[in-house]
C-alpha cells in the first residue's frame, strides 16, 4: 500500500471515530448542508416535473394555433376597454372561415362551467368546450377511447360527448367511460371518446384532461346563450414557420369583418402560445432564485457552522495533534485528516438530505408533477463534498501549522 493511501485510509479512520464520538455536534453542523441539498434538489425536480408537464399541456393544445378572441390573455390594456369590445359570434366565423385561405383548420370555441354526473358520482365545476368537428384539427389530441364527434353530429346539435382523463377516471374508475350517458347540467350525453391522459396541472382550466367536449350548437341549445357571450376562433396554421404569416392574414381578415376604418384600433386579440410561455418562464424563474437563495443561504450557513465546530475540533485536540507531529506526522498528514473530517461531515448531510429529497419528490408526485435528475444528484454530492473541503480548509491549515512543542503544552 502507498503512503498516501495509507494516509488518506488512516485519515478517514481518525475522522469517523471524532464524528461518532460527537454524534450530536455532527448531526447539528451537518444541518445547513441537510436543508440546502433538500431544498435544490427538491426544488429542481418539482421544477423539471413542471416544465414536462406544462410541455405536455402545450403540445396538446398545438404550438401553431392563433386563438382569436375579444380578450387579451396578457395585456397592459385596460379590462374594460377590451370588455367594451364587440363580441365575436358565429357569424364571424363563417365569413372568417370562407376568407382564410392559409390555416389548414378553423374552429368556433365558447364555454360553460357545468357539473358532470354519471350515477352517484360528481364533477362540479368542469370546464365545458362547446366546438364543432374541426376543433380536434387544431389540437394534438390523442384518444383513449373512442373517438371525437363528427360534422354530422355536431351540424345536428347531437348531445353527445368526450371527455378528458381526468373526468373519466372520477366518474368511471374502471375505465369503462365509452358509450355510458353523464347527465351535464341535468341534460343526458353519450360519451363517444375518452382522451388519453395529455394535459398539464399548471394549465389549470384549459387542461384537457379535466374538460368535457360537446357541439357549439349543443352547448347554445342548453347552456348559454348564442350571444350572450364573445366566442374564441382557434385558428391552427399549416406548420410553425407560418404562424406569423397565418396570424398577419388572420388580423387582416378580421379588420375587414369587422369593418374597421385603418386608423382605428384592432377591437379583438389573437393570443399565441409565446404569451403562456412568458408568463411560465418568469413563473419559474421567480422559484428558481427563491430556491437558489435558500439553497445559498443554508449551504453557507452549514459551512460557517461546519467551520467553526472544525475549530473547536483543533483546540481539543491540540494534544493529539502535537502528539502526531511529535513521532514525524508531516504538516500534509494533519491536514488531510481535518479536511477529510469536514468533507465527510458534509457528505454525510448531503447525502442525507439527497434521500429526503428525493423520497419527498416522490410523495409530492402524487398531487403535483416532479421528475427526478440524475445530474442534480451528482452535483448535490460534488457540492456537498466541495463545501466540506472549503469549509475545512482554515481549521486544517491551523491545525497543520501547529508547532509540536506549544501543543504539547497546551492545557
Amino acid at each position: 500500500m502507498s503512503p498516501m493511501i495509507f494516509e488518506l485510509n488512516e485519515g478517514l479512520a481518525i475522522a469517523w471515530r471524532a464524528i461518532r464520538a460527537n454524534k450530536i455536534r455532527a448531526a447539528l453542523t451537518m444541518l445547513g448542508i441537510f436543508i440546502g441539498i433538500t431544498a435544490v434538489v427538491l426544488m429542481s425536480t418539482a421544477i423539471k416535473g413542471i416544465d414536462n408537464s406544462f410541455k405536455n399541456g402545450i403540445s396538446a393544445l398545438g404550438s401553431d394555433v392563433l386563438y382569436v378572441d375579444k380578450w387579451s390573455w396578457f395585456s397592459n390594456d385596460e379590462w374594460w376597454k377590451m370588455r367594451n369590445r364587440r363580441n365575436i359570434e358565429m357569424e364571424d366565423y363563417r365569413k372568417f372561415k370562407e376568407l382564410a385561405k392559409l390555416p389548414i383548420a378553423v374552429a368556433p370555441v365558447t364555454n360553460s362551467r357545468q357539473t358532470v354526473k354519471y350515477d352517484d358520482k360528481k364533477v362540479e365545476g368542469v370546464f365545458l368546450n362547446g366546438s364543432n368537428a374541426d376543433y380536434v384539427k387544431t389540437t394534438n389530441f390523442t384518444f383513449d377511447q373512442g373517438r371525437f364527434y363528427s360534422e354530422i353530429e355536431g351540424n345536428a346539435s347531437r348531445n353527445v360527448a368526450v371527455i378528458g382523463s381526468e373526468i373519466s377516471a372520477k366518474l368511471f374508475p374502471r375505465g369503462d367511460a365509452l358509450d355510458k350517458t353523464i347527465k351535464i347540467g341535468g341534460t343526458s350525453f353519450k360519451i363517444v371518446g375518452v382522451l388519453a391522459e395529455q394535459g398539464s396541472v399548471v394549465l389549470g382550466p384549459w387542461n384537457p384532461d379535466n374538460q368535457v367536449f360537446i357541439p357549439i350548437g349543443t352547448i347554445f341549445k342548453n347552456f348559454e346563450s348564442r350571444h350572450s357571450q364573445s366566442i374564441t376562433l382557434n385558428v391552427r396554421a399549416a406548420n410553425p414557420n407560418m404562424v406569423e404569416e397565418t396570424k398577419a392574414e388572420a388580423e387582416g381578415i378580421m379588420r375587414k369583418i369587422r369593418g374597421l376604418a385603418y386608423d382605428q384600433p384592432n377591437d379583438f386579440s389573437i393570443n399565441q402560445q409565446e404569451g403562456l410561455q412568458e408568463q411560465y418562464d418568469s413563473f419559474v424563474g421567480v422559484i428558481q432564485i427563491a430556491g437558489l437563495f435558500i439553497t445559498g443561504l443554508s449551504l453557507f450557513v452549514g459551512a460557517i457552522g461546519i467551520m467553526n465546530i472544525m475549530f473547536v475540533s483543533v483546540k481539543e485536540r491540540t494534544k493529539e495533534i502535537g502528539l502526531r507531529k511529535a513521532i514525524g506526522a508531516k504538516r500534509r498528514t494533519i491536514m488531510t485528516q481535518f479536511l477529510l473530517e469536514s468533507s465527510v461531515i458534509c457528505l454525510l448531510g448531503g447525502l442525507i438530505g439527497l434521500i429526503a429529497a428525493l423520497l419527498l419528490s416522490l410523495m409530492l408526485n402524487q398531487f403535483f408533477p416532479t421528475a427526478i435528475q440524475y445530474d442534480v444528484v451528482i452535483i448535490a454530492i460534488l457540492i456537498s463534498l466541495l463545501t466540506g473541503i472549503v469549509s475545512g480548509l482554515a481549521p486544517a491549515y491551523t491545525a497543520a501549522k501547529m508547532d509540536p512543542v506549544d501543543a504539547l503544552r497546551y492545557e
